[in-house]
């Protein structure tokens, strides 16, 4: 036999043995998916039954809010309350319950937390389903690709979720997109989210790509052209992922023009999308009286925030500082307040931190930390305050900031986000606040709001709380139970 002839052979053995493992490969991937399908249909049949055994046991349809840190004092708990209270005052025949992992609080404790920190009673209880593994979805447990880790511990979390309840209707209130699927498909649930502020966005892309230094960018990332780019691939693939959890959605809310703007991009979706504002409580700070004092022997100005890093409240004391140096010869005395959260060990250490920096900057005579503090004391100390203080880099909303309007401060918030296309805008051709996006112009507003006449003053503060009343508590219950109608009928009928 020639070598062509031989060559020809093996080519033609090599071939045979090639398709009969192609076609091994393929049996064996089709029997995989087989068992996989077979995997799933079984799940979510156990999962209907467990539903069906609810629903024959208590004879009502049952709405779940995934949330997992319902006892912390934020602005999304704030939504979750109201949501839950609206829900509840319009659908008596209805259970509603709450996934929480806060282990450390009894249920009561948890409504009562609502009661004294955001003055909301709910018409009737409420079920907790306390989820013991809490930890999959804290950063800290991912210190690199925190937003993956994060994403696939939230899937582990909201199995535990759905396989201790199965509800009717699910909705994500936390951001937590990865769940959807699984209450969607598995458990055959309708699914909705209240998105305060989408996981990725193309803004965070432009952070990386432009190498500009955050909270989330740190500089040995920003300083190198491989990391950055490696990162930008990274981000685009998770934004890919987050796109197609989102799609899942039978409803979306969002609850400002800037995360509707990004939702719209990712998930595209604009027919079951609608802006609601989040709830503000705004009623609660109209008997704060609009009064001047040109005598005003010491002026306050209060930042309310959780001690999250991306509220950035180190800008805060440093912008401060700057002031302190500027007006070394004023006359009135000026002191910073920063009322906040904290939800965790992590946001704890924050504070130490900042009080911390305070002690460098040499202020900590002049600036008071007021953690957690009740509703009351909230009140008070704005009341007191002559400028509300925000700086948070692309907030989604600013809840923070509509209720210091309403309470009548001088409001100096960050030139993005929320704060700049919803909330610090003209109102009836009136100022309504100040923005600023770095150290030297938030220092450069805070005088000039300091040398404002008390009559210029006052015209602010009464554009400000004038213009915030569309953000009002009875005016998210209406949105929201408008957007949410047609989801809640589906379990009615």
């Amino acid at each position: 036999m020639s070598a062509h002839d031989q060559l020809v052979l093996c080519l033609c053995t090599l071939t045979g043995f090639l398709w009969k493992l192609l076609l091994s490969l393929v049996f064996v991937s089709l029997l995989l998916l087989a068992v996989l399908v077979l995997l799933v249909l079984a799940v979510r049949l156990w999962l209907q039954g467990k539903r069906s055994a609810r629903q024959a046991r208590t004879g009502r349809p049952a709405v779940a809010f995934f949330h997992p840190y319902c006892n912390a004092g934020g602005g999304g708990e704030r939504v979750l309350w109201c949501a839950i209270r609206a829900l509840q005052q319009r659908y008596s025949h209805m259970d509603f319950v709450v996934y929480t992992g806060d282990l450390d609080v009894l249920p009561h404790e948890i409504v009562d937390g609502a009661r004294r920190r955001f003055n909301i009673v709910l018409p009737r209880a409420v079920d907790f389903v306390f989820l013991r593994h809490r930890v999959l979805v804290e950063p800290n447990l991912f210190p690199h690709f925190t937003l993956l880790g994060q994403s696939l511990g939230s899937i582990f979390l909201g199995w535990e979720a759905l396989t201790e309840f199965v509800p009717d209707i699910y909705v994500d209130s936390m951001g937590y997109a990865f769940t959807l699927p699984l209450f969607r498909y598995l458990g055959g649930c309708s699914v909705a989210s209240y998105v305060h502020y989408p996981t990725i966005s193309t803004d965070m892309l432009s952070v990386v790509s432009d190498r500009n230094q955050r909270f989330n960018n740190p500089d040995y990332v920003s300083n190198s052209l491989l990391l950055s780019a490696v990162k930008v691939l990274y981000y685009c693939m998770f934004a890919l992922l987050y796109s197609m959890a989102g799609s899942c959605n039978h409803l979306i809310m969002v609850n400002s023009s800037w995360t509707l703007e990004h939702i719209l991009t990712l998930w595209r979706a604009p027919s079951r999308t609608s802006v609601v504002y989040p709830p503000c409580d705004v009623s609660a700070f109209l008997d704060i009286p609009l009064e001047e004092h040109g005598d005003k022997t010491c002026h306050t100005i209060v930042s309310i925030g959780q001690f999250r890093p991306e509220k950035d409240h180190r800008l805060q004391i440093t912008a401060f500082k700057k002031v302190l140096d500027r007006r070394s010869d004023a006359k009135e005395a000026l002191k910073l307040i920063l009322i906040g959260g904290c939800r965790n060990q992590e946001d704890q250490d924050r504070v130490l931190m900042l009080r911390g920096l305070c002690q460098e900057q040499g202020v900590a005579n002049k600036v008071a930390f007021k953690l957690n503090v009740p509703f009351a004391e909230l009140k008070r100390e704005l009341q007191e305050a002559t400028i509300g203080l925000h700086t948070m880099w692309n907030e989604h909303f600013g809840i923070g900031v509509v209720e210091c309007m309403a309470a009548g401060k001088v409001i100096l918030a960050h030139k993005s986000g929320g704060p700049k296309l919803d909330i610090v805008v003209p109102f009836e051709g009136g100022r309504t606040g100040f923005l600023a996006d770095d150290e030297d112009s938030y220092a450069e507003a805070i005088e000039a709001i300091l040398n404002l006449t008390p009559a210029n003053r006052l015209q602010i503060r009464h554009n400000a709380r004038q213009s915030v009343t569309r953000f009002s508590d009875q005016e998210f219950q209406v949105s929201f139970l408008a957007a949410m109608e047609l989801l809640m009928g589906t379990v009615e009928r």
